[in-house]
């Protein structure tokens, strides 16, 4: 006896509801945890730098190994697997998540746009007119989707999982713009050459891709060229993780094995979350306090990263969000109410991994200024994580005896 095609669609219809839940599941589970360790390692290299083994801590990761430094090769070429990462999950949310649609789309969005500019304008206004530190205008423009989705993990069921949702989605775009900013302003020096090589292993990835082949070892191997290439090229190496995770294929979504994205975005958020970006962490967050007075966390980098963080992202985000729903253009995430998204929008002033890794590429010939960023974004990230959990706590409690 065959099922209707009405039961045989609602049955459908629950598997892939059962699919989507469960990956999201996982999502979070790694990105909460990760976030978790992540806090850890730059406490650790925090404490370190202000310790008596501080020398052993800065001269280890100016080792040189194959022609790189030890913190060369953690911010070209390991984070070169997170921008990876970050690419196969910005792939798979346009064609097959939380970002597919337009009405997905629109309310991170626009959140997401709002707090990359706000938080630029803020760098730009206290920073303007000095041609020294105003290259690090996009420094504050990027949320940190680990550290702040770890935060939110620690407030368990006050917050609603549409938010987490909404978050994720939020900061995922923020990595994109992130991306798109790297490419178009942070690269100098440029190798003809080595461009022209990239665009050749590029172009054997586009035909790998149209030729459906579902391998990964031919796009992983090209791919390590790609990195190669872009590395003598100027380009800043990193973004080949992007390019290449474009270039594999999706294929079915509902069938994880038979789709190369899926299969390699699993393989690989552990390492990344658990290895990657807690290694960065630790090599980027160590910074010596010797010396510096609450005066200096007033000079204008410092006090632009600080306040682009603080003001400009919950500002930005909330402000442009609020917008969106008010205009009919997004809605409100499912179970949640106004003052959890502002809360929300506090968290997404934490901003550690990409801030840290934008300021590094702003100011590469000046190491004070890129240790005066570091303190910047662990003041601006420290006070968006605080006051972003006072204000979900709240809000829980609220609705709670509501």
């Amino acid at each position: 006896m065959s099922l209707e095609p009405s039961r045989l669609d609602k049955a459908a219809n629950t598997r892939k509801s059962a699919s989507s839940l469960a990956f999201i599941t996982r999502f979070f589970a790694a990105e909460s945890a990760g976030g978790l360790i992540l806090m850890a390692s730059a406490l650790a290299a925090l404490l370190l730098a202000n310790s008596p083994w501080s020398a052993a801590y800065f001269s280890t990761l100016h080792v040189k190994f194959a022609g790189l430094s030890i913190e060369h090769w953690i911010n070209d070429g390991l984070m070169a697997i997170f921008f990876l990462l970050v690419g196969l999950e910005i792939k798979r949310e346009m064609l097959a998540g939380q970002l597919s649609s337009w009405s997905q789309r629109a309310l991170p969005g626009f959140a997401a746009l709002g707090g990359m500019l706000l938080p630029a304008l803020i760098y730009i206004a206290i920073n303007w007119g000095n041609s020294q530190t105003i290259g690090g205008w996009a420094i504050p423009a990027a949320t940190d989707i680990a550290f702040a989705l770890g935060v939110l993990s620690l407030l368990g069921k006050r917050v609603p999982v549409s938010l987490k949702i909404f978050l994720a989605a939020l900061a995922i775009l923020d990595d994109l713009g992130a991306v798109l900013i790297i490419a178009l302003f942070y690269t100098s020096g440029l190798s003809i050459s080595m461009l022209l090589a990239s665009v050749a292993v590029v172009a054997v990835l586009v035909v790998l891709n149209r030729c459906g082949v579902r391998r990964l070892a031919p796009y992983l191997i090209a791919g390590a060229l790609l990195w190669f290439f872009m590395l003598q090229s100027g380009i800043h190496a990193t973004l080949a993780g992007v390019i290449l995770a474009l270039c594999i294929p999706m294929g079915d979504p509902q069938k994880k094995h038979k789709s190369p994205l899926l299969h390699l975005e699993e393989k690989l958020h552990p390492w990344v979350a658990f290895a990657v970006v807690p290694i960065f962490g630790f090599a980027n967050a160590g910074v010596s306090l010797a010396g510096i007075s609450p005066r200096d966390l007033l000079d204008p980098v410092p006090l632009g990263v600080t306040l682009g963080l603080l003001l400009g992202k919950q500002l930005g985000v909330f402000g442009l969000a609020a917008l969106a729903i008010r205009f009919g253009l997004a809605k409100l995430p499912e179970g949640s109410n106004w003052v959890q998204l502002y809360g929300v929008a506090l968290l997404c002033g934490i901003g550690f991994t990409m801030s840290l890794f934008i300021g590094a590429l702003a100011f590469p010939g000046a190491p004070h200024l890129v240790d005066e960023v570091k303190v910047g974004v662990l003041m601006g990230s420290i006070l968006c994580a605080i006051l972003g959990v006072v204000v979900l706590i709240k809000a829980g409690r609220q609705k709670a005896s509501a």
